[in-house]
């Protein structure tokens, strides 16, 4: 039985409907990505085509360290008593298979089973795994689709497109607050579209309409702050820090995230690369790290560690008030440092 393919082989989330309306279905697919709502919506269009197509029956198999890949061979050429045509789905949370993986995955796709149609979802997949035999397989026989994590940039444009599916009209303003609110959490931003649809209905959208409406909910996270500070992003650390303090969120855990990033650079100094508890976060935090150790002089480092002392003692007296405008102080600073002097 032949492969019936679309004519891209490597697609993204938001061209997948338009592609599947469009083209024959692929049976084969791989979906990766670390954005756990573009993968899961991708998939949900992929199985919704395929049962347009006759596919009503699906297995699903979860790969871990113990999984046997002769498994998959016997699944996808299993005889179904009612001769239905099956969706076998191959669930990867890490995207190396490893050597008898790869040989499994390849001969499936060069041996397709009949009235099966293959879909593996796995996590984001390495630059330097992308020319592996088993994704290039899958590129000449299938479909591969990246559902990566959103850049900065390009969250108001995501957050503007999901309002007009319904029936929202932002103002340039207004998706740009949401984006920032949600701090590049997809969920979230997700969820508050739709309470906003419910609250707003169909028509314009206002900056104040979504100020009111995500000022309860705004979903700033402590670890975000981190990576803002890793990046030199001041004006990042600065939304992230008024919106923890408009929540209520307590100082001393906020406090404890800019030290940790302070003495992770001072580590990173002494001895590049050295300590496993640096590399919390994968390889985006190790190179952030890399670059913040360069351009952080380490007595800088240390300057700050000793204010943020002086903060911990405002924490701890009633001058508690006074330690966000401290933070504030530190983050901006250690910002200015990694974004404007020479690596």
């Amino acid at each position: 039985m032949p492969w019936l393919i679309t004519k891209t082989m490597r697609l993204q989330p938001e061209t997948l409907q338009r592609n599947l309306e469009s083209g024959a279905l692929s049976l084969a697919w791989l979906v990766a990505g670390d954005e756990p709502l573009r993968v899961g919506e991708a998939t949900d269009l992929i199985r919704a085509r395929a049962r347009a197509e006759g596919y009503v029956g699906r297995d699903v198999l979860f790969v871990d360290r113990s999984f046997d890949w002769d498994q998959l061979s016997g699944n996808l050429n299993a005889m179904s008593l009612f001769a239905e045509r099956r969706i076998v789905e191959l669930r990867m949370p890490q995207a190396k298979p490893g050597l008898d993986g790869s040989k499994a995955l390849i001969a499936a796709l060069e041996n397709p089973a009949p009235d099966v149609l293959l879909l593996l979802i796995t996590d984001k997949i390495d630059y330097k795994d992308r020319s592996s035999a088993w994704v290039k397989a899958f590129e000449s026989k299938g479909c591969c689709l990246d559902a990566e994590q959103l850049q900065a940039d390009q969250l108001p444009a995501w957050v503007t497109e999901r309002m007009r599916r319904l029936g929202l009209v932002p103002e340039p303003e207004a998706a740009q607050l949401m984006a920032e609110r949600c701090e590049g959490n997809l969920v979230a931003a997700h969820q508050e579209i739709e309470l906003l649809s419910l609250l707003c209905g169909k028509g314009p959208v206002t900056v104040e309409a979504v100020a009111e409406s995500v000022a309860s909910s705004a979903r700033y996270h402590v670890f975000k702050l981190g990576e803002a500070l890793l990046t030199g992003d001041g004006p990042r650390a600065v939304r992230i820090l008024d919106g923890l303090a408009a929540e209520g969120e307590e100082p001393t855990l906020v406090l404890w995230c800019v030290t940790e990033e302070l003495r992770s650079i001072l580590q990173w100094s002494s001895k590049p690369g050295g300590a496993g508890r640096l590399f919390r976060g994968g390889r985006a935090r190790k190179e952030q790290l890399a670059l913040a150790a360069r351009r952080v002089p380490k007595r800088l480092a240390q300057d700050l560690l000793m204010q943020a002392a002086q903060v911990d003692g405002m924490i701890k007296s009633s001058r508690k008030d006074e330690a966000w405008g401290a933070l504030t102080q530190i983050a901006s600073t250690l910002c200015i440092a990694v974004k404007n002097r020479a690596g």
